[in-house]
């Protein structure tokens, strides 16, 4: 980040508030000079560079943060986001997501089991009380960066036996080999919700940082199967939708 004679690039006392001269300056080096994932120097370089308190310099990166402009990384400082993924609504995996954006994918297998789930999963399942269902937590990559936990619950009279399957590798592909099973109708809520510590631990943020999650249940032939919570990088994803003039229909939403 070179530092440039220019009046633009001095932070000046005037009616302006200082840290909303810096912010600017950054986000001039940030759209103009900076590629994503571009480390920016640290809080006390830059508040030798442009004599402000490190108070302003943290004002200042925090609302670009929240801008989406730069994104913290524990340990190792900030960076220049990488441009958002956006996040189509339509029945793909994520494995076949990422390989069609030429990303390599991985995931990581933090939990399965055979639990009975809460209520509200029951019901979208369609288990009567008490009747256990495979529950699934993954950790899902795309070249090596982690992008989104999931955390999901499976009708066991459906797909007998998943949970002995490679559950590493994509869901959805393994559902389609060895269950005949392609889920052809879902519903899904979106909502935002800050990171909680062990969520931000496993994607590599820090709590409080925003996620965009996405509560899924899907069916095969008009039997609910799947009941998915996913919970993406807010830095990472956008989704945008197409919209078009009409009435909302009578149903709700997800159970």
């Amino acid at each position: 980040m070179a530092v440039r004679p220019a009046t633009e690039d001095r932070v000046v006392d005037g009616p302006t508030p200082k840290h909303a001269q810096l912010r600017e300056i950054l986000r001039r080096a940030i759209e103009r000079e900076l590629p994503p994932g571009s480390p920016i120097p640290s809080e006390r370089e830059l508040a030798q560079r442009y004599e402000v308190s490190r108070l302003t310099v943290r004002s200042a990166i925090g609302r670009l943060v929240d801008e989406g402009l730069l994104t913290r990384a524990r340990g190792k400082g900030t960076f220049t986001a990488a441009s958002r993924m956006e996040l189509q609504l339509y029945l793909m995996s994520f494995t076949g997501d990422m390989r069609r954006r030429g990303l390599a994918p991985a995931t990581e297998v933090l939990h399965s089991g055979i639990e009975d789930p809460p209520a509200p999963t029951a019901n979208a399942l369609g288990l009567d009380t008490g009747e256990p269902a495979y529950r699934l937590m993954r950790l899902r990559r795309a070249d090596g960066v982690p992008m989104a936990v999931e955390r999901g619950w499976y009708h066991p009279g459906h797909v007998p036996g998943l949970l002995e399957r490679d559950l590493r590798q994509s869901l959805y592909e393994q559902l389609a080999h060895h269950y005949d099973l392609r889920f052809d109708h879902a519903w899904q809520t979106v909502w935002a919700e800050a990171a909680d510590r062990e969520t931000a631990r496993l994607l590599d943020i820090r709590a409080g940082d925003p996620l965009l999650v996405f509560r899924r249940v899907s069916g095969h032939r008009g039997q609910p199967v799947e009941d998915m919570t996913s919970w993406y990088r807010g830095d990472r994803y956008q989704v945008t939708m197409q919209l078009a003039p009409g009435v909302p229909t009578e149903q709700g939403g997800v159970p």
